[in-house]
């Protein structure tokens, strides 16, 4: 086959990491929507398929090359919003959660808040350095809030989800202090301070 023809037939598969963000990004505001007008069911489908999307997204990008500034972006995005429609659905159909575990949740938000405001600060945008971490960190939100929301609460998996969260939002904050340029996909602190 032709280099040509074989560029064409790939053409606009590059682009399926960025989609599924934007995807994310399009189904926050209806997860929302769901959670305000009581329609658990589809809520939590849509929900557990942005959960996927975001772990298949990144996947996808690191096995084929596909990693680009953009797609950081959009990724970081997606997952803020995903996480913000992740608290009102839990707000709307587990509010026990807030009632019960309010601690938990206001370290993770504080982490999360913090982190992100300082990135928008230093950078004028979210800090998208994907570390290793919070990639973890990610995960088990990601089935944290799957099994609550089909299944129902697991203690250890939210505390478990809660610290990981706190932990990586504090790696990422010194990655912050530690670049004084933004720079995407760092694989966490130990690593930076190696190349110095």
């Amino acid at each position: 086959m032709p280099a040509a023809m074989a560029a064409d037939s790939t053409l606009g598969w590059h682009q399926l990491p960025n989609a599924l963000s934007l995807a994310r990004v399009a189904a926050a505001p209806l997860l929302v929507f769901l959670a305000f007008t009581d329609r658990e069911a589809v809520y939590s489908w849509l929900l557990v398929a942005a959960l996927v999307s975001d772990m298949a997204d990144g996947v996808i990008a690191r096995m084929n090359g596909w990693q680009s500034p953009l797609g950081a972006k959009l990724d970081s995005l997606g997952d803020m919003l995903v996480v913000f429609a992740a608290l009102a659905g839990i707000g709307a159909f587990h509010a026990e959660v807030y009632r019960d575990h309010w601690p938990g949740l206001a370290a993770f938000l504080g982490a999360g808040l913090l982190e992100y405001l300082l990135a928008l600060w230093r950078y004028g945008r979210l800090s998208s350095f994907h570390t290793l971490l919070s990639k973890t960190a990610g995960t088990v939100l990601a089935v944290f809030l799957a099994v609550l929301f089909v299944d129902g609460f697991v203690p250890w998996l939210f505390y478990l989800a809660i610290g990981l969260g706190v932990l990586a939002s504090l790696e990422e904050m010194l990655l912050i202090a530690l670049l004084p340029e933004w720079r995407a996909n760092i694989r966490g602190a130990w690593w930076l301070l190696r190349e110095r």
